[in-house]
């Protein structure tokens, strides 16, 4: 399950659960409608899947386009393993979890 919605602010995107295959439609079609720069809030992020990887590969390309970006805060070390893996780690602005 995914759930995923706008934080205080329109540049704040927090993402909870599983962003697997059967969730990357509803993501992608979420994060669509975000611009500029915006930071994923990856805290409760339990688990990412190529696909997920991939729908944020995509929303990265869209908004640097444009001159923005897509920053992920709160990544837990198992997360951070998996971007590190895909050398997503070098793409993305990549803050850990404390």
């Amino acid at each position: 399950m995914l759930k995923i919605e706008f934080g205080a602010t329109q540049d704040v995107v927090v993402v909870k659960g599983r962003l697997d295959a059967a969730q990357a439609a509803v993501a992608q079609a979420f994060l669509d409608g975000a611009s500029g720069s915006v930071t994923l809030d990856c805290r409760s992020l339990e688990y990412i899947s190529s696909a997920g990887l991939g729908v944020l590969l995509k929303t990265q390309k869209r908004l640097k386009a444009g001159a923005g970006k897509l920053r992920l805060t709160g990544v837990s070390p198992a997360i951070h393993d998996i971007f590190g893996y895909a050398g997503f780690d070098h793409i993305f602005e990549i803050e850990p979890a404390n």
